[in-house]
């Protein structure tokens, strides 16, 4: 396969959203966890702008049992709209959550086994394109977006790319870690991953955070694969056998993760976003300062 092959551009992204949310019952029991906002925008519509910047064009939802509210979150609303105009308010607060008819896509994951399963459910979607992977859970924050420096990064060097994190050496065996090659700024090449290493044993303190582009050839990789890690098919596994046969780097994301797969980095992603709004930060700050003083 030729470099140019390795290079095509980037117009698709998969949202692997068909998990349960069970850390967040009793909220999730009727809510996808997606759509829990973070001051006043759901999770999922962070993931979905940080992609529209980047240039995706189209946009795979791999869902599950009781989430079809994540794509109504994405559709004409009428009645809301039609009420709305009505009252002469303006509908500007809708305008990021349209997506163009035709351009968002949702699969069926049927039966929970992994994150790789997942991915491999939008295979027919994908074809054979490189494609982007956004995990919603991980709000990553900065300008540009962390998708938009991946897609600069691939525009020079295509193939593979992961999205990695500097932390504390002594944290490391809480995450996936890379084991770096030559490095050149924010980009590193990829010799190999490492799950949740001892920390005596990490290659490096940089982690893999939930943003991926990956060539096409990563489908045909998970359906063979056997399960790995907790009875699962594990994206990591398929995305090792690729290092060594195609370009594989990763680029340090210039901006904070948020966990908001947990409580408290849920927590901490609301008051940190809050505190930048211009039309609320002051005020946010305020009650944060009386609340810690009382």
């Amino acid at each position: 396969m030729s470099a140019a092959q390795f290079n095509k551009p980037v117009r698709k992204a998969v949202f692997p959203v068909a998990g349960l949310g069970t850390r967040f019952l009793p909220a999730t029991k009727a809510i996808p966890k997606e759509l829990l906002p973070i001051v006043d925008r759901p999770l999922i519509q962070y993931a979905v702008d940080e992609a529209r910047e980047a240039g995706i064009e189209e946009f795979i939802f791999v869902t599950g049992r009781g989430k079809t509210a994540i794509v109504e979150h994405f559709d004409t609303a009428f009645e809301l709209e039609a009420t709305m105009t009505g009252r002469g308010k303006s509908l500007d607060p809708l305008e990021p959550t349209r997506i163009l008819p035709g351009n968002l896509v949702t699969v069926r994951q049927q039966v929970p086994l992994g994150l790789g399963h997942a991915i491999w459910c939008a295979r027919a979607i994908v074809g054979d394109e490189p494609f982007a992977i956004f995990l919603p859970d991980e709000l990553m924050h900065g300008s540009p977006g962390c998708m938009a420096q991946m897609v600069e990064a691939y525009n020079e060097v295509g193939g593979n790319l992961i999205s990695v994190l500097e932390v504390p050496h002594e944290d490391v065996s809480s995450y996936g870690v890379i084991d770096p090659g030559a490095a050149n700024g924010a980009l590193t090449e990829v010799k190999g991953l490492v799950e949740k290493p001892k920390v005596e044993d990490a290659p490096s303190n940089l982690i893999v955070s939930g943003r991926y582009i990956l060539q096409p050839e990563v489908m045909r990789l998970l359906e063979n694969q056997s399960k790995g890690a907790g009875g699962e098919i594990q994206l990591t596994d398929s995305m090792a056998r690729m290092i060594g046969t195609q370009p594989f780097h990763a680029v340090t994301f210039a901006g904070r993760r948020f966990d908001c797969g947990s409580k408290l980095g849920f927590v901490e992603a609301t008051l940190a976003l809050a505190l930048e709004r211009e039309d609320m930060g002051a005020e946010v700050r305020e009650l944060a300062s009386r609340m810690l003083a009382g």
